[in-house]
């Protein structure tokens, strides 16, 4: 990786970790850490539209940066949270299947998701063209998320988790 600028090797880190946040979100049963980790992805999502704004010298991804921020990590998590305490849920999410198969079908549908990105991340002219299979993974996995879950809730979370996929794609593949 000599050749990668560094504001690439940490687009690739923060990929890495969007991620690895896809699979603990769709193996995390509790209501209230599925929310924590929804911000916790939400942080990286904007540590990585900041590290595109300052690599590549586009002002208007800080704004998209902040924005991302103020909604993503502060308010959707604040607002899941008081929604949460007022309906008095803090039960465990029910599954349709448990948590061993979900994870096989996750690798799976990992594996389909780099093999589907490969052609076009080989046209890509972006440093970090070996995001995209990253983020459709994350946008794969959020989906079975949605799927698999039983309760509203964790499907909202789910469906909010897959629009992250696809704003990690769209700044960190296209710039």
């Amino acid at each position: 990786m000599a050749g990668v600028p560094l504001y690439a090797q940490f687009i690739n880190l923060l990929a890495a970790l969007l991620l690895l946040l896809a699979f603990a979100m769709l193996t995390q049963r509790r209501v209230l850490s599925l929310i924590n980790l929804f911000a916790a992805q939400g942080l990286a999502l904007t540590l990585s539209t900041a590290i595109v704004a300052w690599g590549t010298g586009q002002r208007h991804l800080y704004v998209s940066a902040g924005i991302s921020f103020v909604l993503k990590v502060v308010a959707l998590p604040l607002i899941l949270h008081r929604l949460i305490r007022k309906l008095d849920v803090r039960w465990d999410v029910e599954g349709l299947i448990n948590v061993p198969t979900t994870m096989l079908i996750g690798i799976v549908l990992v594996v389909f998701s780099f093999n589907l990105a490969l052609p076009i991340s080989q046209l890509a002219t972006t440093v970090s063209r070996a995001t995209l299979g990253i983020a459709m993974a994350s946008v794969m996995l959020s989906f079975l998320m949605m799927i698999t879950r039983r309760k509203a809730i964790p499907q909202v979370i789910g469906f909010l988790s897959m629009e992250n996929g696809l704003f990690f794609a769209a700044t960190s593949a296209t710039y």
